[in-house]
């Protein structure tokens, strides 16, 4: 980058954490720590949900999916607006009378304290995993600018996000969220730039074309086949409005990271604004981050495109001993290029089905070639990160923005994932104190003692700062995980259907007691990690959206069977 991207990067930033600091100030208590005293209106909740979901990893990451596996991805949020529907029907109007710090409180009037605590458990988890894996989203931009050591890179970054959430809390997150809308403005110039660079007589449409001839407009698929149903494809659209429902109902009504969001509303209208609002506007977006994705892979059919895209990485390796033959894959890689630009145009102008072959033909061919680097990078580099989908991206960013919106648009890119991560801290404080801290101790919570209320707003700050150091360690060990936006929907996946069963039963079960429960969430989770670890070894076929369908349903069997045959106890639950 040039010294005005470096400027316009640094003074961006500066100016984002003055801003959420200076419009952070609030009551130094617990309400004002986590929930910002209950005052935000519809549009600071929508921004604040939005935010929380949009990371660094949205933004980085996506684009490389679409580019890699094509648009099809955008299916798994199909059940997003379903769930948006039933959550302001039922968990909204719930969550707001009762007065909930967090949302694992009702689980202890519903049930009992063993069930809260178990719930928080899975969620503090969870989310504390998903978070670390958030923090090596970003770093991934310095350390791939600055040439670092990715270790370092995430101490760097997880150490800056710790201070301004510690300062914070709640109000500052929500307040630098509403700026995020600016990546969209960002992201939109990416767009232009993307088909402004490609050769005369090649326009949006025509892009299109070439994404669409080579698969990348796999938008809606059904993921059957002759021999009928894959369930091992993960994107689909099946899997997408059912799993995709199951999911967004877990995440958006169980997990805190999201709930904390919309407790900080005004009121029940105010909530149920921010979440139809999210649900309206969260398919259509990321449909729009896809979509660079195909329209890059389109550029890098008639521009010089890397053969890895990680930048850092290649150039520590054509240090090492390997570096022969990875510039003799680099050359085979350029000279079927070249032949693959001249057929690309041809396919554009012509418009004739043998074009259109031999463009598949050279893009699997250029494919196979990256495969085949990938490989040699990993001998030549042992134990670094050889998945270059989360680079894709950022290489267009570096190399062809111009001077200035480069540093702009990666400062905006931090700042979606400051904005995430900071909520995400802000919510496992939360858990921790409200649920661990305050309800172990027995603490009844007086909003009216200034002793107490400075007593729980400092000890609020220690438990962000030690969830902020567990997830810069988790950072650590993140690379490698190939593309971050499927590893944070598995990680996910693995927790969000037990949990939404155990609030399915709260709500819906009202004959189901706390044992029975409690003993269904410990079978349903070991049930949830027994399909995914068939999956993993392919002793079973099953897309990981799945996963939040089976917790939810097992949890709920198994609850209503256990049932039958525990004594029930003397006060109804």
């Amino acid at each position: 980058m040039s010294y005005i991207d470096w400027i316009v990067l640094v003074v961006t930033l500066v100016g984002i954490i003055a801003y959420g600091l200076y419009k952070s100030r609030t009551s130094k208590n617990l309400e004002g720590y986590f929930l910002s005293n209950r005052s935000m209106p519809w549009y600071l909740v929508l921004l604040s949900i939005m935010g929380t979901q949009a990371s660094a990893i949205t933004f980085l990451s996506a684009p490389g999916q679409a580019f890699t596996d094509g648009m099809r991805f955008v299916q798994y949020y199909f059940g997003l607006p379903i769930a948006m529907v039933v959550l302001c029907i039922t968990f909204v109007p719930l969550f707001n009378k009762l007065k909930l710090f967090t949302a694992y409180e009702f689980l202890e009037q519903r049930f009992d304290l063993k069930t809260r605590i178990f719930t928080s458990f899975l969620f503090l988890l969870s989310r504390g995993l998903s978070t670390g894996i958030s923090i090596y989203a970003p770093s991934i931009i310095l350390s791939s600018l600055m040439g670092w050591d990715i270790f370092w890179t995430n101490i760097v970054m997880g150490g800056v996000l710790i201070i301004y959430t510690v300062s914070g809390g709640a109000k500052a997150v929500a307040y630098t969220q509403q700026l995020q809308l600016i990546i969209f403005a960002g992201m939109l110039v990416a767009g232009y730039l993307i088909v402004h660079y490609l050769p005369e007589g090649v326009g949006f449409k025509e892009a299109l074309q070439v994404s669409g001839a080579s698969g990348k407009l796999n938008v809606i698929t059904t993921g059957i086949s002759e021999k009928g149903f894959d369930w091992k494809d993960r994107y689909n659209i099946i899997s997408g409005v059912i799993g995709g429902f199951f999911l967004a109902l877990s995440y958006f009504g169980t997990d805190q990271s999201q709930v904390g969001r919309y407790l900080t509303a005004k009121d029940n209208t105010e909530s149920r604004l921010g979440l139809l609002m999210n649900g309206l506007v969260k398919v259509p977006m990321q449909f729009l981050i896809l979509l660079l994705g195909a329209l890059l892979f389109t550029f890098y059919q008639f521009n010089p495109s890397p053969v890895f895209f990680n930048k850092s990485v290649e150039t520590k390796a054509l240090q090492t001993p390997y570096r022969d033959s990875l510039i003799q894959l680099q050359q085979k890689f350029t000279a079927i290029q070249a032949v693959q630009q001249s057929h690309t145009q041809s396919f554009v102008i012509k418009g004739q089905a043998s074009y259109k072959d031999s463009v598949q033909t050279g893009a699997k061919k250029m494919s196979e070639l990256q495969q085949q680097y990938r490989k040699v990078l990993a001998k030549a580099m042992p134990g670094a990160d050889t998945n270059d989908t989360n680079y894709v991206f950022l290489r267009f960013v570096v190399d062809y923005m111009p001077v200035g919106l480069i540093g702009l648009l990666i400062a905006i890119i931090f700042l979606a994932a400051w904005g995430s991560i900071a909520a995400a801290l802000n919510s496992l404080a939360s858990c921790t104190m409200i649920d661990f801290h305050v309800r172990l101790k027995g603490i009844q919570y007086n909003p009216n003692d200034p002793a107490q209320c400075a007593a729980e707003y400092r000890q609020s700050r220690l438990y962000t700062l030690a969830w902020g150091v567990f997830c810069v360690i988790t950072a650590e060990f993140a690379s490698g995980m190939g593309s971050l936006i499927e590893a944070v929907n598995v990680l996910g996946s693995l927790f969000y259907g037990v949990i939404l069963g155990i609030f399915l039963v709260a709500f819906y079960m009202k004959r189901i007691q706390g044992n029975a429960v409690f003993m269904a969430a410990l079978l349903g989770e070991v049930v949830v990690i027994a399909f995914f670890l068939m999956d993993r070894y392919n002793i079973i076929g099953l897309g990981f959206l799945w996963l939040n369908v089976i917790g939810a349903v097992a949890v709920v069997l198994l609850a209503a069977l256990l049932q039958m045959v525990l004594p029930r106890s003397a006060k109804p639950a």
